[in-house]
Parts: structure tokens; C-alpha cells; sequence
């Protein structure tokens, strides 16, 4: 089933990420955790690509397997970064012909230790990606959105624009990249509502797994550690089960209040991981 149709049902949505594991028994423990994920009845599951587009061919059997065999409906990341223009046709058209329906159109993250910049004979920016999957068949195009800003845009003026001009080309959803003060979150969508920009706006959300692990993913995006939220993890700095507690209820509360707020759906970012997921669901009594 197309996104699309998922978020016009009524309630809220979950959803999952998931990435390509790199060898085969963490594909098997992957498996292990969508099993627990299922019983949260998630709507759908996106995948993945890997730095630089380099799980590419692993992301879409990934996909069509979780399809096939778990019985979720799937999603497939396919970036700007890492491939050629004719590489990313021939993923949508591969897509197509599994009956996969569903794409996520991203700039994408270069290697580790590399400035970000498109393959010299592929498409420049997202926004050309929207395009192409709309063109090549009848794909529901996700994009993301950036509630701190991304950090390569020029300002959060033309951040805005940019994210206006993805979905005139045919986005239908926006999926935000992850945040811990949910205050810039209820400001992007006023603004993006603003630009006359209806579609669904569903926050992405990364529960806690360890300290360092949360702030270098937040020094990664841009994204900013509210002081309340620095204060307890300085008190679990090496300790990872006290800082996935700590993640857990912060998570908690941060999307108690964006379901009040009145959001669409819950994106959250598992890093393969259940555990914490089905503690924050049962918090909520989702």
C-alpha cells in the first residue's frame, strides 16, 4: 500500500527505520526485531542506503524481503549521492518491478571524513529525485524535512522554499530529521503550513541508545540537545543501559506531547534495535 493512503487513514501512523545489517547473522537478528516491531502494528518500514549510496543494491532486497516475508509494507531510501543518473533509474525501475511503491528522495550522507557533493553524472538535489521517481512510474515520494535547518542550506528561508519545491513535485509526505526540543518541530510546521504546504508532516524521532552515540548523530544534523535532556546524560555517560532508560523516557515525553500537538504519525529510527521501542509504545498505550 502506497504511504500516501496510509497517512489518510485515520489514527496515528507508526512507522520504523531500518538499515542494511552487514553481515548475515545481524540480518537474521534484524529479522528477530522486526517480529517484535510487528506487534506494534507499524504501518510501514523504510530502509535505508548506506554513507555515500554504498548499500544501494542490499537496501532494495532488504526491502523486498521485509515486503515478502514479514508481511510490512516497505518504503526504500534512494539519495542523490553515490550514483548516476542512470544508476538511480534503473533502482526505481528494479523497484517497479518488485512492486514497490513506496520511495524516500534524499540528498543522502557522504563517507566519513568526505565533503557532500552529487556523482558527476547524477542528479544535484532531491527535489530531482521526487521528480524522477514520479516520472518513471506511479511512486508515493517521501522527503525530508528539517526542523533545525539542514546543514548545508544557506538559511532557513530558503530551507523552507526548498522543502516547498519537493513536494510541488510530487512529495506526499515529510519526514523530519530527528530532534530532542520539539518547540523548532511546532514552529516548521507552522511555517511549512505557511507556504500553503498540506501534506503530512511526521516527526522522526531516535530514542537513546548511549551518550556518545546521541551526540555525535546530533553534531552530524545539526540537531541541538536541550540542556535538561544534556544534564541527564552526563549522568549516564558510560553507562549505555542507564542512558537507554533515560532515552526511553525522554522519548516518552517528547512524543506524548507531539501526539497532542496533534501529529500525523511517529517516524521513529530504531537503529535495529526494539527494545525501546516497544517500552516507549507501551508508555503511550499505543
Amino acid at each position: 500500500m502506497k504511504i500516501a493512503d496510509l497517512y489518510a487513514r485515520p489514527g496515528l501512523t507508526l512507522s520504523v527505520e531500518f538499515f542494511p545489517p552487514k553481515t548475515d547473522k545481524g540480518e537474521e537478528n534484524l529479522f528477530s526485531e522486526i517480529t517484535a516491531i510487528k506487534r506494534l502494528n507499524p504501518a510501514f518500514c523504510s530502509v535505508t542506503y548506506g554513507a555515500g549510496g554504498s548499500t544501494r543494491e542490499k537496501t532494495v532486497d532488504l526491502v523486498d524481503r521485509i515486503r515478502r516475508d514479514c508481511d510490512l509494507e516497505a518504503m526504500c531510501h534512494l539519495t542523490v549521492i553515490g550514483q548516476s543518473k542512470d544508476e538511480a533509474r534503473s533502482v526505481l525501475k528494479k523497484l517497479g518491478q518488485r512492486g514497490i511503491e513506496n520511495v524516500l528522495a534524499l540528498g543522502g550522507d557522504p563517507p566519513q571524513g568526505t565533503e557532500w557533493k552529487p556523482h558527476p553524472d547524477g542528479f544535484h538535489y532531491a527535489v530531482d529525485l521526487v521528480r524522477e521517481a514520479k516520472a518513471q512510474g506511479d511512486f508515493s515520494v517521501a522527503v525530508a524535512g528539517f526542523p533545525e535547518v539542514h546543514p548545508r542550506a544557506e538559511s532557513r528561508a530558503s530551507d523552507l522554499q526548498y522543502l516547498k519545491k519537493k513536494v510541488d513535485a510530487g512529495a506526499c509526505v515529510i519526514i523530519t530529521q530527528l530532534f530532542y526540543d520539539n518547540d523548532p518541530f511546532y514552529r516548521f510546521v507552522e511555517d511549512v503550513r505557511k507556504l500553503g504546504v498540506s501534506v503530512p508532516i511526521v516527526p522522526g524521532v531516535l530514542p537513546i541508545l548511549s551518550a556518545p552515540q546521541v551526540r555525535r548523530f546530533t553534531a552530524l544534523c545539526g540537531a541541538k540537545l536541550p540542556a535538561a535532556l544534556e544534564k541527564e546524560l552526563s549522568k549516564v555517560e558510560e553507562d549505555d543501559g542507564a542512558a537507554v532508560r533515560v532515552g526511553i523516557e525522554y522519548a516518552t515525553r517528547q512524543c506524548a506531547a507531539l501526539i497532542k500537538f496533534g501529529v500525523p504519525g511517529l517516524h521513529f529510527f530504531s537503529l535495529n534495535k526494539s527494545c525501546s521501542l516497544q517500552a516507549i509504545c507501551k508508555n503511550l498505550g499505543l
